[in-house]
């Protein structure tokens, strides 16, 4: 099975502050769906910045889709970040631009062509409920209704990989059954390799599940 990443004694932290990745190994394969746990301030987020090269390694060995990052240069990172969907907590919508544009920014940055993006987009629109706020701007929406439009611009260029912080962390139980069917959908149906960062692993999944758990800078799997 192909390791999607290979992840070999690396240690995080930010400059000049103590280790918080300390010498931690895993790897994840293609497909999986993995849940990284792990108390406030234990790291979860930070590892989740170093796998799309937003945070340098402190030290050790990272590969990514195929793509080592240490040293990585900027157009071989910007290849890689165009087959990874990102989910913050924080929505990062483009405030100045409608939610049916926000969500199509994966396609324009790919090269896509305007007819096929404008089908992906009103689908994608159409599974996250939406379609009726498509001409709206982020700020008049709820953040459940934001943080939907969010994922649906993850998953709009088909990515390979999906790095989600946790998504449905301030959401209601609508908005977050959405987040985690999308997420499951893309993981079955187009095999999508899926990592969430998440204090709550949710009970009712259809989907088989790996857990990462980080403790004391590292990083453990629980079966």
């Amino acid at each position: 099975m192909d390791k999607v990443i290979i992840a070999d004694n690396i240690s995080l932290s930010y400059s000049g502050d103590e280790t918080i990745i300390n010498k931690a190994s895993f790897s994840i394969n293609s497909g999986d769906f993995v849940f990284i746990t792990g108390a406030s301030g234990s790291g979860k987020s930070t590892l989740l910045k170093s796998l799309f090269g937003a945070l340098k390694l402190k030290e050790g060995r990272l590969l990514v889709g195929g793509v080592e990052l240490n040293g990585v240069s900027k157009s071989k990172l910007n290849f890689l970040r165009r087959h990874i969907g990102i989910v913050f907590q924080d929505y990062k919508l483009i405030k100045e631009w409608t939610i049916e544009k926000n969500i199509s920014l994966p396609l324009l940055i790919n090269g896509y062509d305007k007819t096929v993006s404008q089908n992906q987009v009103d689908s994608l629109l159409k599974h996250v409920r939406l379609t009726h706020q498509s001409n709206k701007y982020p700020l008049e929406l709820s953040g459940g209704e934001q943080q939907r439009a969010a994922m649906a611009r993850a998953l709009a260029h088909n990515p390979i990989l999906i790095l989600a912080d946790e998504p449905t962390g301030n959401l209601d139980d609508y908005s977050s059954g959405l987040i985690w069917n999308l997420l499951e959908g893309a993981n079955i149906q187009l095999k999508t390799t899926v990592i969430v960062v998440t204090h709550h692993i949710p009970e009712s999944l259809n989907v088989k599940y790996r857990h990462l758990r980080i403790e004391y800078g590292g990083i453990h799997e629980i079966n």
